[in-house]
């Protein structure tokens, strides 16, 4: 082959992965079926299932056309095969031309399929059938879809080729080709899988991602898994109404946030308690306002004129939890191993304070 030829298979072969498997880079370029068809497909917050009925149609056209792609650039880059003469290329390349023309001859006609009498043949809308009244179609459940999708309060993860949705009624899982739609009070979650990485694609801290297979009761639906950072399997349980279970082998580790507050916790419990004057009413927790005030930063560490810390003279003001989040969150993310030992302005009167200095209240 010549180095005209290989250069262009590589740089194709390339783009045609990065088209279809598609990075970071790309998304931010643009170089996605959802941005070059945009202004086709509408909005998915607008309509979210009408959007995916276009999507998938039109991404499974538009990867169906890179065989062809391929072929026609080939013609240029490899004159001297006569690519553009059919007929006088070699027999592998008239078979290699025939299946990247059927390809999308196949897809066209798929896609046709799925669009006749306003796509009710679509694999999505068959799915979202089952879950209809006998008085109504798929499109009742569609707009009930639709409706939930635009709420701010929904579940939301994963990367745009494997999204999980969660909303009050519905466990969505959106894949390239596929949109598995699932209602919650049909469905059994179980946990199956769980891998430690060590570092996470985002950060440097290490990573747990578990696989939950979602089984509806319903014998036409077809189960599916949803993968997840167990960072954010709190979220999702407070977003199901059902529990989710767990295989007997799979253990489910805490989010760094959940393990630094527990940790909090079982320190401050072990400081000076602070006594509230007997004229001295608690009141509600500042941060969250669900609960009583419950400590009081009183500078214990060290005498009162040695060290970074200094002297708070605030009121309880705060309760253990969110006083714990409000230490994690002037954390560097990147360093957790500083802290323990770090120490943070004061979240009403701004003096420096470290956890030896938190005290609950007597």
């Amino acid at each position: 082959m010549d180095s005209p030829e290989v250069t262009f298979t590589l740089a194709y072969l390339v783009f045609a992965m990065c088209f279809v498997f598609t990075p970071n880079e790309f998304y931010s370029a643009g170089l996605t079926v959802q941005n070059l068809l945009s202004g086709w497909l509408g909005s998915e917050d607008a309509a979210f299932v009408p959007y995916h009925l276009r999507r998938t149609s039109a991404t499974l056209l538009s990867h169906s056309l890179l065989p062809l792609g391929y072929y026609m650039g080939m013609c240029f880059a490899a004159s001297e095969k006569q690519l553009y003469s059919p007929g006088h290329a070699s027999q592998a390349w008239q078979l290699f031309l025939l299946l990247a023309v059927t390809l999308p001859l196949v897809s066209s006609t798929l896609i046709y399929y799925w669009s006749w009498n306003k796509w009710t043949r679509h694999p999505l809308a068959q799915t979202l059938a089952l879950y209809a009244l006998p008085q109504s179609g798929w499109q009742a459940v569609a707009s009930s879809i639709n409706t939930e999708f635009r709420r701010i309060d929904k579940f939301a993860t994963g990367a745009p080729g494997a999204r999980v949705i969660v909303t009050d009624t519905w466990v969505m899982k959106v894949t390239t080709y596929r949109v598995h739609v699932a209602q919650q009070q049909d469905v059994h979650l179980t946990v199956t899988e769980s891998r430690q990485h060590d570092l996470s694609p985002d950060s440097n801290l290490p990573v747990q991602l578990l696989t939950i297979r979602v089984a509806s009761t319903n014998p036409a639906m077809q189960p599916f898994d949803i993968r997840l950072n167990s960072a954010e399997y709190g979220e999702l349980c407070e977003k199901l109404h059902a529990p989710i279970r767990s295989a007997a082998n799979v253990v489910i580790r805490q989010s760094l946030g959940d393990l630094f507050l527990e940790t909090f916790a079982s320190l401050v419990e072990v400081n000076p308690a602070y006594s509230v004057p007997s004229n001295q009413e608690l009141e509600a927790c500042t941060g969250c306002m669900q609960t009583q005030a419950s400590v009081k930063l009183v500078k214990t560490c060290q005498e009162p004129a040695v060290g970074e810390c200094q002297q708070c003279y605030c009121r309880p003001m705060w309760c253990l939890t969110c006083m714990g989040k409000w230490f994690a969150s002037r954390q560097d993310p990147q360093r957790p191993d500083t802290w323990l030992a770090s120490r943070v302005p004061c979240p009403t009167c701004r003096a420096r304070f470290c956890i030896l200095d938190v005290c609950c209240v007597r």
